[in-house]
């Protein structure tokens, strides 16, 4: 992987903020479609769809399992049916792949604004607080209250997650995407060729020891080029950040709570000098991918069904799902397995693993501080939350991309069994947004039925299996003073992270350069980052 670029200047010293007038409230209310107050130009709303000439613009990324299959967001399917169904025209905007960040800087320094951002605004310099303070997001505490019956009832139905999509002044900043059950809130993790596996009578990695032997067996007698193999773009060996392999050492690869109940950074850690030390032996043994450097979705898949890789860290869905068809088309015998994450000692708990909170970072959906349409795109945006946008958002357009058998909606063949050969995770990310993200609750319908294949079933409930409840820092929010300050500690905090555990790997620098990082790491304040997320921590315990 290329050392993690620098990150563009964010914003123009001085913001000109725009005012704008809200339609004033009559006759609020609530229901299944979002019936409430207001609407556009003056008009009662009176249910979706809405009347209106307004067209709103719409920022946001175009998603894993649409690229390559779809230019933009403009010719998905979804996308078209909900202008549709809430009756807003939406012109789009996408940022190129992996570089959502840096045109998202370019953007908001400019000035030019659409009235919708899809982002992680936990990311945002600063925070979302200082993202409002800024002008270039709206607090939405209002335009829910008047606006947005069906979102306002789920938050107060469910204080747990209402606590987690606001900060610590409560403030509301996104629209959210939230997994409505523990069951969706795990999907990712270490998957072997269990097929290569049967075949050398090797069993199951669940230690780092027999985790060496299964990608040595791989190496040697089935010929993989890149034993494993995982997403190193845009940042390196980012494939592990949730807990794969590194896990194993007691740490993560940020901040997290220890078994004291402190809150730690891994990267600094003792430990994590181990946890190099044995990608470093592995890299140079051939058993880690050579361009360990530069692997991408692409470059994943290709590894991943052609035989050059036979471990990796992936989805069940656009991992196992995705690659088995493929797979079997070249090797009848392919098949894939979910391991557990490895751990030193066998019989131990692993203390990581992936695991998303309900109230999921990607795909919050903000509305500018520049929209002339606040109370229009309040209204397109809560249409998620409501029963129709429930079924629409996780299952798409009945009689399409499903159909309701005996009170279930079941996706149908365009979707599990696509005539074109498409696998199930390209066609239901055209059709709905379930296996993705967006402004809306998930339904666990969709992963029953998205995870297809056993195998698929089966890996959630071993990736499931971690202490990660016990070490997971929740969504806190510094106020705008520590973000700021936070963002540029850790923008240079993590680059040093990126740019030395990297050249230590590949054996650039000698692993006993370690020490001298770890100083580094404190020359850039690592200890006021620290000092910020415990304060936030302590904040959000009091909410």
């Amino acid at each position: 992987m290329k050392p993690r670029k620098k990150y563009l200047a964010v914003m123009a010293t001085t913001v000109f903020l725009s005012s704008f007038a809200m339609a004033c409230s009559k006759d609020p209310g609530a229901g299944s479609g979002g019936s409430g107050s207001s609407a556009a130009k003056g008009d009662a709303f009176t249910g979706y769809p809405m009347k209106t000439d307004v067209t709103l613009k719409y920022w946001g990324q175009l998603t894993g399992n649409l690229q390559g299959v779809k230019a933009t967001l403009a010719d998905v399917p979804f996308f078209q049916e909900w202008q549709k169904r809430t009756g807003v025209k939406l012109s789009f905007t996408s940022p190129p792949v992996n570089q959502d960040k840096e045109a998202l800087n370019v953007m908001l320094a400019s000035g030019d604004l659409p009235d919708m951002i899809e982002y992680n605004w936990l990311d945002y310099p600063g925070g979302p607080e200082k993202a409002i303070k800024d002008g270039y997001i709206l607090k939405l505490n209002d335009l829910i209250d008047k606006y947005c019956p069906n979102l306002k009832k789920y938050l107060k139905e469910h204080p747990e997650v209402d606590r987690m999509v606001k900060t610590d002044n409560g403030s509301y900043f996104a629209f959210p995407f939230i997994r409505g059950d523990a069951e969706l809130q795990v999907y990712q993790g270490p998957i072997l060729r269990k097929d290569w596996l049967d075949e050398l009578g090797l069993q199951i990695p669940t230690t780092i020891d027999e985790w060496h032997d299964v990608l040595k067996a791989f190496k040697e007698k089935k010929g993989a080029a890149a034993p494993l193999s995982f997403i190193g773009v845009p940042r390196a060996i980012q494939g592990v950040d949730q807990g794969a392999f590194i896990g194993a050492f007691g740490i993560n690869r940020g901040f997290y709570i220890d078994n004291n109940k402190q809150v730690q950074f891994g990267p600094a850690q003792p430990q994590y000098k181990e946890f190099l030390a044995l990608m470093r032996q592995w890299y140079s043994e051939g058993l880690l991918d050579k361009n360990i450097a530069t692997v991408d979705s692409k470059a994943l898949d290709a590894n991943m069904t052609s035989g050059l890789s036979g471990a990796t860290i992936g989805n069940a869905g656009a991992g196992i799902g995705k690659w088995t068809p493929g797979g079997k088309a070249k090797d009848p015998k392919f098949q894939l397995i979910a391991a557990p994450y490895p751990v030193l000692k066998k019989g131990d708990t692993p203390q990581f693993g992936q695991k998303d909170p309900a109230f999921s970072p990607g795909g919050m959906v903000a509305i500018t501080g520049t929209s002339k349409h606040p109370e229009i795109a309040a209204r397109l945006l809560d249409y998620g939350y409501s029963e129709e946008g429930h079924m629409f958002f996780n299952f798409g357009t009945e009689g399409v991309s499903y159909k309701m058998e005996n009170g279930y909606p079941k996706y149908t063949d365009l979707l599990m069994h696509n005539p074109d050969k498409l696998p199930p995770a390209q066609v239901i990310a055209q059709y709905t947004r379930a296996n993705y993200n967006g402004p809306f609750v998930q339904d666990k319908r969709y992963i029953e039925q998205y995870l297809e294949l056993p195998e698929q079933k089966e890996s959630i409930k071993i990736w499931a299996k971690t202490d990660v409840d016990k070490h997971q820092m929740p969504p806190v929010t510094p106020t705008p003073e520590e973000s700021s300050e936070m963002a540029k500690i850790m923008n240079d905090i993590n680059t040093l992270v990126d740019e030395t555990s990297l050249k230590i790997i590949l054996g650039a620098e000698p692993l006993d350069y370690f020490d001298t990082y770890v100083q580094k790491l404190k020359s850039l304040n690592l200890d006021r980052a620290l000092q910020i997320e415990r304060a936030a921590l302590d904040r959000y315990n009091k909410r």
